[in-house]
């Protein structure tokens, strides 16, 4: 069962990918050197999770960098740490034994950890403030390849902390399905009655005659 709207962005607004650049010659991000392999193996890792994902290349990472470079540092850390906040929540629904997740979506959700776990890739941990951009840009621009999943972990968590259903894993996601299904049931049947009501609403009180 797929929700009825999915997260675009693991964010409540996108980052501001730029466009690319026939001529970008920007190499840096802030002060750290982008070498091409490691940006062409970031972007060979980005398109195995998401084939569909725009390209990656130095000149713009190294806008982005200055973009953020540009914000107070507060309001920088929060713009990292809104989009780093979801790693939790993807290490929770791979290790969660009462939610079946997707073969195929748990393989990305890995490959995405395993790059994210390493303190040395792109752009070092160690680096101040831009140390975590590359693994938020590969979050971001992954995401779309996740979504789907995620967002119906998420409302399953939500379902089962505030139903609490009895059984084992299979029969909560079952009870979980049944009443998801039920309620969009119910909202189908009340749109079909209010397109009813506004027709009838729509029809003159008494019949219309032509002369007498």
């Amino acid at each position: 069962m797929r929700p009825l709207t999915l997260s675009a962005y693991p964010s409540q607004s996108p980052l501001p990918w730029p466009p690319p650049h026939a001529d970008g010659r920007r190499e840096r991000a802030g002060t750290w050197p982008l070498k091409s392999d490691q940006v062409a193996r970031f972007d060979a890792l980005l398109h195995e999770i998401h084939p569909d994902a725009p390209r990656v290349d130095a000149d713009r990472i190294s806008q982005l960098a200055r973009w953020l470079l540009g914000m107070p540092e507060a309001e920088a850390r929060a713009v990292l740490d809104e989009r780093l906040d979801r790693i939790d929540q993807l290490r929770a629904m791979i290790n969660d034994r009462d939610w079946d997740c997707a073969e195929a979506d748990c393989s990305r959700v890995r490959k995405l950890l395993a790059y994210l776990d390493q303190a040395d890739n792109l752009i070092p941990d160690r680096v101040p403030l831009l140390g975590k951009l590359d693994d938020v840009v590969l979050l971001e621009l992954a995401w779309p390849a996740l979504a789907a999943e995620v967002d119906e972990y998420d409302d399953f968590c939500r379902y089962r902390n505030s139903e609490h259903p009895f059984g084992s894993g299979m029969t909560q996601r079952a009870s979980w399905i049944r009443d998801r299904l039920a309620a969009m049931a119910l909202v189908r049947h009340q749109m079909l009655v209010n397109e009813s009501h506004y027709a009838e609403s729509g029809r003159p009180a008494t019949p219309f005659r032509v002369g007498g």
